[in-house]
């Protein structure tokens, strides 16, 4: 409720199924959020250029015009963290969302009490100062915190499903920020990238 000193902030929902988006207002109502549900993304957009949310959940239809909303956000400035949901959850689309912006990708279907934990996840996340890996490799772009930390995880000998568990992600975002890490180093995979990691002298062994 507006007015309510409690709350942890508004979470805005685009969730066309109507069951799906009952349980997920229910649940994060409980979890101390206030929820504004959209009919579309035009009226979210509108929204979030009036008011700052602590977080966006965003349905990726398929014609994936979420990911124009997702750039159209960042344009307009607004930072809070946003989780697509989708019912095609393959590694290219998980990619694409990642590249766009998202902090997280949800396959559908999901638990509703997971996807409140991720949302909280990525809001203390977005919460922590940004931790952009500059000198990561020269000449190479520099890698957002999130995937900073998949790179150490990666580093640490770590699967997909393991680093999930770490940072309450799915192991479709996981892929993704991996798929992301290895093409802003033009590796061919992890083992190379790992290669040329090392190879820099991060590690003090020969």
């Amino acid at each position: 409720m507006p007015g309510n000193t409690l709350s942890k902030g508004e979470v805005f929902v685009i969730e066309t199924d109507a069951a799906s988006r009952e349980q997920l207002s229910a649940a994060l109502q409980q979890s101390a959020y206030d929820v504004i549900c959209f009919a579309d993304s035009a009226s979210l957009l509108s929204e979030a250029k009036a008011r700052m949310p602590a977080c966006v959940l965003l349905e990726m239809p398929p014609d994936r015009s979420a990911l124009d909303v997702l750039k159209r956000l960042r344009e307009e400035n607004c930072m809070a963290p946003v989780l697509v949901t989708s019912a095609n959850g393959s590694i290219a689309m998980a990619v694409d969302a990642i590249k766009s912006g998202a902090a997280d990708f949800i396959e559908k279907p999901f638990r509703t009490h997971d996807v409140v934990g991720r949302i909280d996840a990525a809001i203390d996340e977005s919460a922590q100062p940004s931790a952009s890996r500059q000198g990561w490799l020269p000449g190479c772009e520099p890698l957002t915190a999130r995937e900073g930390d998949v790179l150490e995880h990666l580093a640490a000998g770590l699967t997909n499903k393991e680093i999930a568990r770490r940072m309450h992600l799915s192991a479709r975002t996981v892929e993704g920020y991996r798929a992301s890490v290895l093409k802003k180093a033009g590796a061919r995979n992890v083992t190379d990238l790992l290669r040329r990691i090392f190879d820099q002298g991060s590690p003090t062994q020969a």
